[in-house]
């Protein structure tokens, strides 16, 4: 199934792997009564968050999100991926990191978690990261770096 005008869109894939998410995301804050921020799990395992789920949890919980991209990808046939240049990533790692941490968490904790609870907060912090991200986009494919074709 396609979409038209989005030839590479996969929404079947993208709709199981929102329920999946969101799943996730429930049995985290019925069972542990935790909100799925990765952001915040990730400072945890790294030991830069005093609070929040146990550090050898966080870092299940770190570990277990590439592999089970891998596992998927295994059981799939394989990912189509590209990246950038490891540089490109870095900086977009840091500038991550630094927007994570202006606004109190990321966009698993505000825009899973957050706007499912009705939160304000967490939906001006997932408009603001919308709106950064087109923006991102934009300077980019003006500037010929050729994110989007």
């Amino acid at each position: 199934m396609s979409l038209p005008g989005f030839p590479d869109a996969a929404p079947l894939a993208g709709l199981a792997g929102g329920v999946l998410i969101g799943l996730a995301a429930a049995i985290m804050l019925l069972g542990a009564g935790r909100i799925a921020g990765v952001s915040g799990i990730a400072a945890r395992a790294a030991g830069l968050g005093g609070s929040g789920m146990e550090r050898s949890s966080a870092w299940a919980f770190v570990i277990g999100l590439p592999v089970g991209a891998l596992v998927i990808g295994l059981a799939l046939g394989g990912i189509e991926a590209s990246f950038a240049s490891p540089l490109v990533l870095a900086i977009a790692g840091l500038v991550v990191g630094v927007g994570t941490k202006l606004g109190s968490g990321c966009t698993s904790g505000h825009g899973v978690c957050g706007m499912s609870r009705f939160s304000a907060r967490s939906i001006v912090a997932t408009l603001t990261f919308m709106a950064t991200g087109f923006a991102t986009v934009a300077a980019m494919n003006a500037l010929g770096l050729m994110v989007l074709q």
